[in-house]
């Protein structure tokens, strides 16, 4: 049989969709596109935010105009919060959540010997075990998406996550550890560490936290490269830097969410920091770091009363801060939250407006850090061909662009930055490291 898969939403999904597609695979089923013509079509959908939700939903439907008679089978975010609705879907057969998906291909075989719709979703706060979903490879790509826990304890007052997530779950090290191991064999030689609450790693063990797991990690012979997907301000603490500080293999890249710059909207989204405390950590990450450190970041516009001079704030704190990059999100509505109930919404037009805003902001940061950069050498791995370029990250994530041969692809080189090419960096190849 034909599977093809289709994947909405986050690192966590791209890293669930890889496990799952390695075990049909292994079970003698062929991948194909999911532009194709399939006997099943699998689809990790989101529900993050409404725009998350209404694509996951057209994704869905999109199959059974190529197969009329195709199974096709939804998990993740959206279907554990509306599992009947998405059973309502013409073509859809199977159902699962968060859960269960290592019993996928029981679950296909079930369906196609009694042809009945199968709906598989469990209560979250009945199963707080860790479901161990593992890769051995990552298919086409140099850097491998690892993930090490699950679910997130914060609720932040305009987060689905947790309800979808259930509470912070951690792959136990071991796994962990040997799941590095098969990745760095079949050749990835950067692991980018990724979960719900990545930061929050080992919050359910009694002896084990996210510092001793990196300080494990960086131990393991043939990584060239070790990235933190994102990290809460308030994980980051004297262990955890001075394991990323010693270390060889791990950036010196840190994405940080912020989601505001204002002191009434990061109460109201029930952040567990103020203003001062943010800025006192990442004042203490740069020394720590002799600025050598690239910060990135998420922000949330027009959460729910967000006055212009409160928008204006978190404008100007995020240039005080001084990020290399932003990520920039609408405030999204999400049923079943605290701030959905909230008064005071903002106009759809005025986010759009502050959107527009920060990302100007983002693009001026971007390349005032870009040109502190130009003239020094820099570590990269290079990842595939753009036209006459070749293309890949240094390890404080800078896209860089380099004319050379393509066997560098996948492997880590010294180049030189040249000139800025926003929103790329063009530089000049030195050697292989």
């Amino acid at each position: 049989m034909k599977v093809a898969f289709y994947t909405l939403g986050c690192k966590v999904n791209a890293y669930e969709t890889e496990a799952i597609r390695e075990q049909f695979t292994n079970a003698g089923y062929e991948i194909v596109d999911y532009s194709e013509y399939s006997d099943v079509y699998i689809v990790n959908s989101c529900m993050v935010t409404n725009s998350g939700e209404r694509k996951s939903k057209q994704i869905i439907r999109r199959p059974i105009k190529i197969n009329p008679k195709a199974i096709i089978i939804v998990m993740g975010c959206l279907s554990q919060l509306k599992a009947q609705q998405i059973l309502d879907i013409t073509g859809v057969k199977i159902v699962l959540g968060t859960k269960n998906r290592h019993k996928i291909i029981e679950y296909l075989r079930e369906y196609l010997d009694n042809g009945l719709p199968i709906n598989k979703v469990v209560d979250l706060s009945t199963d707080e075990k860790f479901e161990n979903l593992a890769i051995h490879d990552f298919k086409n790509h140099k850097r491998a998406f690892l993930k090490i826990q699950d679910g997130c304890n914060n609720f932040c007052t305009y987060c689905i996550i947790p309800y979808t997530r259930g509470r912070i779950r951690s792959k136990a090290k071991d796994i962990v550890l040997d799941e590095t191991k098969a990745l760095v064999e079949k050749g990835h030689i950067e692991i980018v560490l990724t979960g719900i609450h990545t930061g929050g790693y080992g919050e359910d063990f009694v002896d084990y936290n996210f510092a001793k797991l990196l300080s494990d990690i960086d131990k393991i012979q043939g990584i060239k490269r070790i990235r933190i997907s994102s990290i809460e301000i308030t994980e980051i603490d004297k262990e955890v830097l001075k394991v990323v500080k010693n270390s060889k293999k791990i950036v010196n890249h840190f994405h940080i969410p912020l989601q505001s710059g204002s002191k009434r909207m990061l109460k109201l989204m029930n952040r567990r920091y103020t203003k001062s405390e943010f800025k006192k950590i990442i004042k203490k990450i740069r020394k720590v770091f002799n600025q050598d450190i690239a910060i990135t970041t998420d922000v949330i516009v027009g959460f729910p009363g967000e006055t212009e001079e409160e928008f204006c704030e978190t404008y100007d704190f995020i240039k005080e801060i001084n990020f290399q990059e932003l990520h920039v999100f609408p405030y999204s509505k999400r049923k079943g939250t605290p701030a959905d109930k909230m008064k005071d919404q903002v106009n759809g037009t005025i986010k759009k407006v502050r959107v527009k805003k920060l990302l100007e902001l983002s693009n001026q940061l971007k390349k005032a850090y870009i040109k502190t950069q130009l003239g020094k050498s820099k570590r990269a791995i290079i990842e595939q061909r753009k036209g006459e370029y070749l293309f890949g990250h240094s390890r404080d994530y800078l896209p860089v662009l380099v004319k050379a041969s393509d066997d560098l692809i996948g492997k880590e080189v010294l180049v030189y930055l040249l000139k800025d090419d926003f929103p790329n960096v063009i530089a000049k190849y030195k050697n292989v490291l």
